[in-house]
């Protein structure tokens, strides 16, 4: 994984970058802020790379550092960070422009680039990003067995059931789902292979680039990218027929109104939502609408299962 990340840099980087990514496994996120040292996220712990590309950990007062370590990492200029975005874009802004609008990329190997700096407005639309000063290289997770955790209760006397998967950012929902969508598609020991339309509005679940997917979402799924998730649902259903849908980060209200056309249809869905709590859920509406939902916590490597709500039952 390493040595890929390494490739999505120019070639005259490489080198710092090489050696950055040699020392550090399990590297979920590289963040780079014009003016400010290079920080590197890898386990739960922060890493400011050196001008020779050596990464230091950094340490808060608390555990025996000060955090000024970080002030003699490598610092990007407005210049470097442009030539940067450039070359992820290769070496056509315009080309990426839609995905710009939305405040990110996708590279090759299904990794995000978030992209932030002045928003250009028009009718309160975002139409671009200009003077970018911050990007932040989000590591996709392809974790086989993610959901392994979960399965038994995904299932119930051998009937898929409606699931949503719920946390706060950076637990690891997403990589979860991911790996659900896979077993669902493919089959288990708790059911058979079904189809699966995955409406994949950001690209995070299936990685998309160049219109391939690059995760493994198994051998039964369709995918519908770049679309809004209320209007992608309609369209799978009426499109592709599928037996369930799987959506990322469900927060609309038409997403759950098209939810529950598609419950009415006979499709089961698998979700994810930014919440911590049932409450969280409740007050947008879904806790009828799913049958199981889990709630994670951070974990590694693989997302950390906290509770389960059982719509009949609710908490364990």
């Amino acid at each position: 994984m390493n040595a890929e990340l390494e490739t999505l840099f120019p070639k005259e980087e490489r080198g710092f970058w090489g050696r950055a990514f040699h020392f550090v496994t399990g590297i979920t996120e590289v963040r780079m802020r014009a003016e400010k040292p290079v920080l590197l996220y890898a386990g739960g712990r922060e890493y400011c790379l050196m001008p020779d590309g050596q990464p230091r950990e950094v340490l808060s007062v608390r555990e025996g550092g000060d955090g000024r370590v970080a002030m003699r990492g490598r610092v990007l200029t407005p210049k470097e960070l442009s030539a940067f975005l450039l070359h992820f874009c290769r070496d056509s802004l315009y080309a990426y422009e839609e995905e710009l609008r939305e405040g990110y990329l996708t590279l090759e190997g299904g990794h995000r680039l978030g992209v932030a700096g002045e928003v250009i407005l028009e009718k309160g639309r975002v139409q671009n990003v200009k003077h970018v000063q911050y990007l932040n290289l989000r590591v996709a997770r392809e974790a086989i067995g993610a959901a392994d955790v979960i399965l038994p209760r995904v299932y119930r006397n051998g009937e898929l059931r409606s699931v949503l998967i719920a946390s706060p950012p950076g637990c690891g929902k997403t990589t979860m789902l991911r790996d659900l969508i896979r077993q669902v598609a493919n089959g288990n020991v708790y059911g058979k292979g079904v189809t699966v339309g995955v409406v994949d509005e950001r690209g995070e679940i299936g990685g998309s680039f160049l219109g391939v997917t690059q995760n493994d979402l198994g051998l039964r799924t369709d995918v519908l990218g770049g679309c809004p998730k209320a209007l992608g649902m309609r369209m799978m259903i009426r499109s592709m027929g599928p037996a369930v849908l799987a959506v990322d980060e469900l927060g609309k209200p038409e997403d759950a109104e098209e939810l529950r056309e598609a419950l009415r249809c006979g499709v089961k869905v698998l979700a994810t939502l930014h919440g911590e709590s049932i409450r969280d859920v409740r007050e947008r509406g879904l806790d009828q609408l799913f049958e199981v939902i889990f709630f994670l916590g951070r974990g590694s490597p693989v997302p950390r299962l906290l509770k389960i709500w059982e719509r009949e039952e609710g908490f364990e």
